[in-house]
């Protein structure tokens, strides 16, 4: 409790200043956002093919459709986006309801591959396949829908925040947004699969510990 209530008076504080160092201070969460998201997609994205080929036993020819269907998908989504945000909910709002359901579908995605779910007689293999499967294409799609909708609206609803005399630091701003972009994609793609190979090593030192015993 203690620390969601100073997390509360640290927010609140920073939002009693519309302006730091000369950007305002939104610049701030959607840079951070935008940092996160790409980490967060291009992450789950490293070890998807891997997550289809040894969780839900799919041959190399279905995994790789499905993963390149996936990523067609995602560029796919902007159009419908651009769309919503332009004839509908504009941008603030479309961010938020299409980020709601990208964090639905990630949710979708870390359950289903938790096998212990259907795993019922304890062996380590899921006896129910196809709720994980059912459960991983709805939050594949839910990920689709929400990484391609908030695309077209994060970057130009950066660049509203400033005022006209503010060109230096709209540049300054994209400058940014986009290095936190290519550093999110980057650091995801080099440190989940890292992450992938330790736990993998775990889980199988784990069988053979359970085995000699």
């Amino acid at each position: 409790i203690r620390f969601w209530s100073n997390l509360f008076v640290v927010v609140s504080f920073l939002f009693s200043f519309k302006v730091v160092c000369g950007y305002p201070i939104s610049i701030f969460f959607i840079v951070v956002n935008e940092f996160c998201e790409r980490f967060s997609y291009y992450g789950m994205r490293a070890v998807l093919v891997l997550y289809f080929k040894y969780f839900l036993q799919w041959d190399d020819d279905l995994a790789t459709s499905i993963y390149h269907t996936f990523v067609a998908l995602c560029y796919l989504t902007p159009i419908l986006g651009a769309i919503v945000a332009d004839s509908w909910l504009g941008k603030f709002k479309t961010i938020i309801y299409l980020s709601i359901v990208y964090a639905i579908g990630q949710v979708a995605m870390a359950v289903s591959a938790i096998h212990d779910i259907t795993d019922s007689d304890r062996d380590g293999t899921p006896n129910n396949m196809t709720f994980h499967v059912v459960l991983s294409m709805v939050g594949l799609f839910l990920i689709a829908l929400g990484t391609g909708g908030i695309k077209p609206c994060v970057a130009a609803f950066g660049g509203d925040q400033f005022d006209d005399h503010q060109e230096k630091q709209r540049r300054t701003f994209f400058s940014v947004f986009y290095l936190c972009i290519n550093g999110g994609s980057l650091l995801s793609t080099i440190i989940t699969p890292i992450l992938r190979g330790k736990h993998a090593t775990i889980k199988r030192l784990n069988s053979i510990v359970k085995a000699v015993h």
